[in-house]
């Protein structure tokens, strides 16, 4: 089948590769512009662009999805289907109107759960213990076209954003593979969602990412692993900021405040919660180098009794 896949980060790469190895013609590949990235601000290309690349397909970058020239280059293309997976961007009903058998978006959640642009991290600060991917026509919404096909896929308990959105994106490449089957074999029969079960999950915003010692350490440490790779959940601890990149729950002291040392463990010190205590494993003071939690308390002189929410 003759297809236009879009997509942008690393997710979207191995739906690219499925369709590769299923024998389809990839016309060209659709991704988000080149942005700078790192300390340096180095202008780097986006994952999927990277492959694409690799496999000597054409590449288009538009500003946006509706600017007249790049929806041109599309309808030269002539594709029958259009794929995509993590593009970042709604597509306006002009884009869509252009492959006959329409747009396939591959969406990591069992929608009608957790439509927009961040299904994975959301599912997993939110303590879910099942997600998986959809297959859905697109339309105009955010993620509100008649699912083709869902698959499920455990949370497991130590999962991070970036192990259970590796297991996603590969368990997505094969439902897109198969979902395209039946629309070739004429077997597609896309369910409406049910709007009143909608839940969403917005982009991660710099709030988001913010622990708040006040709340159970069981919802910290849900969030510490969903922003991990990135962005990295954040903490205000002795006066400045520091990235926790793994966690766990511990029992807490009773009448400690939220914020107080109450044990220092092997792996790290325990921080009482608003519910038990969050052991800081893995940390990264600003401008600083990862470094376990032991050696942050060593190396910060943190004692039991200290509150790192207080001022260095």
């Amino acid at each position: 089948m003759r297809i236009v896949f879009m997509g942008t980060p690393g997710f979207a790469v191995p739906s690219l590769e499925s369709l590769l190895r299923a024998g389809h013609q990839v016309l060209a590949v659709v991704t988000q512009p080149d942005k700078p990235v790192g300390r340096k601000r180095l202008l780097t290309p986006p994952p999927l662009k990277v492959a694409a690349m690799q496999h000597g397909i054409p590449v288009l970058q538009p500003d946006r999805a509706r600017d007249p020239e790049f929806l041109r280059s599309v309808r030269e293309l002539a594709p029958e289907l259009v794929a995509y997976a993590a593009y970042g961007k709604i597509l306006p009903q002009a884009f869509l109107e252009i492959p006959p058998l329409g747009c396939l978006n591959v969406h990591a959640s069992l929608l009608p759960a957790y439509r927009g642009a961040a299904p994975i991290q959301w599912a997993i600060i939110n303590g879910e213990t099942l997600t998986g991917v959809s297959i859905m026509r697109a339309e105009a919404g955010l993620d509100t076209g008649p699912v083709l096909l869902r698959r499920e896929e455990p949370i497991l308990p130590d999962d991070t954003a970036g192990t259970l959105g590796e297991r996603l994106a590969n368990l997505g490449a094969e439902a897109l593979i198969e979902a395209i089957a039946l629309l070739q074999s004429g077997q597609a029969h896309f369910e409406p969602q049910d709007d009143g079960r909608a839940t969403y999950a917005p982009p991660i915003k710099a709030e988001d990412a913010a622990l708040d010692w006040g709340q159970p350490a069981e919802r910290l440490r849900n969030k510490v692993r969903a922003l991990n790779p990135k962005p990295g959940a954040v903490v205000r601890a002795l006066g400045r900021e520091l990235k926790v990149w793994r966690a766990a729950v511990a029992d807490g002291r009773l009448g400690a405040a939220p914020g107080t040392v109450v044990e220092l463990l092997d792996e790290g010190p325990a921080v009482q919660t608003g519910d038990g205590a969050l052991v800081l494993q893995e940390v990264q003071p600003a401008g600083g180098r990862r470094q376990g939690g032991a050696d942050f308390a060593r190396g910060s002189r943190i004692e039991v009794g200290d509150n790192l929410a207080g001022s260095a």
